[in-house]
């Protein structure tokens, strides 16, 4: 089990995450791929390292844009899991975009 973050530390971590929006206790990211199977392939990607982990995103795929949810449910908010698991999400949407991801 990892512990819940919060206040300062919280607030850093979630600053070195371009793109990323926060909601409550969830983080958020949409990512535009350039076509639906690139859209697919990551996530796939996502889901292999999320089964890794053990932590489950909520995705939602909308033809070549994809929506990534993160919250820790039985922490009741944010850990170091979601901060790790967006952190590869970007990575992943890198390599499949074949381009550094914009911030938006």
């Amino acid at each position: 089990m990892t512990r819940r973050l919060e206040g300062e530390e919280l607030d850093r971590q979630l600053a070195e995450l371009s793109g990323w929006t926060r909601a409550g206790e969830s983080i958020t990211r949409t990512i535009e791929f350039p076509d639906f199977p690139t859209a697919i392939r990551a996530v796939n990607a996502v889901a292999a390292d999320a089964e890794a982990m053990d932590h489950h995103p909520d995705i939602d795929i909308r033809w070549r844009k994809v929506t990534f949810t993160l919250s820790t449910h039985s922490e009741g908010g944010l850990t170091q899991l979601d901060i790790e698991l967006a952190t590869q999400i970007d990575q992943i949407g890198n390599e499949c975009s074949g381009t550094e991801l914009s911030a938006s």
